[in-house]
C-alpha cells in the first residue's frame, strides 16, 4: 500500500487514525545504523511497523527489525516518544494516520540480512554519510537521537 507523509504542512490531510507503532536503532559493531529502503514511500528508515493486539512494545520492535532486515535485536533502552499530530502520513486506502512513534536502542544478536516485502534494501549506514539518502524529517531526528548517546528520552 502506498504512503505519502506529511510533516508540519498546512495542506495536510486531516488524521482519521492513529496506531503504536516501533523504530529501532540497531548498530553494527563498526557504529553504522541498520536502515530499510522503503518500499510504501521510497523513503529510508530504520526498521520498524505497527504494535499488534497482546503484543508489548520491545517485542514489536524485534519483530518488526527481524521482518524488515533480516536480523535478530534485543531492545536495550528507549530513544523516545515521537508523537507529532502535524505528522501524518495518508494511505492509498482513505486511511491518514497520526504519527504515534516509540523508537528504541537495540542490539543485534544474530541473523542474516535479507529484505522483505517491505524493505526492498537493507543497508548497514555510515552515520556521515546519512546525509545522502532521502530520510524524512521524522525518521532522521529518531536516528540523529539514537546516535547522540543522549540518555534522556525524547518526548514530543
Amino acid at each position: 500500500m502506498a504512503r505519502i507523509d506529511y510533516f508540519n504542512d498546512p495542506n495536510a490531510p486531516k488524521a482519521n487514525s492513529i496506531v503504536p507503532s516501533v523504530t529501532a536503532v540497531a548498530l553494527n559493531e563498526a557504529g553504522e545504523v541498520l536502515l530499510i529502503h522503503k518500499t510504501d514511500n521510497d523513503l529510508w528508515a530504520l526498521p520498524g511497523g505497527g504494535v499488534d493486539v497482546g503484543e508489548s512494545a520491545a517485542d514489536a520492535a524485534v519483530r518488526e527489525t527481524k521482518e524488515e532486515t533480516g536480523f535478530d535485536v534485543e531492545v536495550t533502552g528507549l530513544v523516545g516518544l515521537y508523537t507529532n499530530p502535524s505528522h501524518v502520513m495518508a494511505y492509498d486506502d482513505g486511511e491518514v494516520r497520526q504519527q504515534f512513534s516509540i523508537c528504541f536502542t537495540a542490539q543485534i544478536t544474530g541473523g542474516e540480512m535479507r529484505t522483505s516485502s517491505e524493505s526492498k534494501e537493507v543497508a548497514f549506514v555510515r552515520p556521515d554519510r546519512l546525509n545522502e539518502l532521502n530520510i524524512h524529517p521524522s525518521m532522521r531526528m529518531r536516528i540523529d537521537r539514537g546516535l547522540s548517546g543522549e540518555t534522556t528520552p525524547y518526548i514530543g
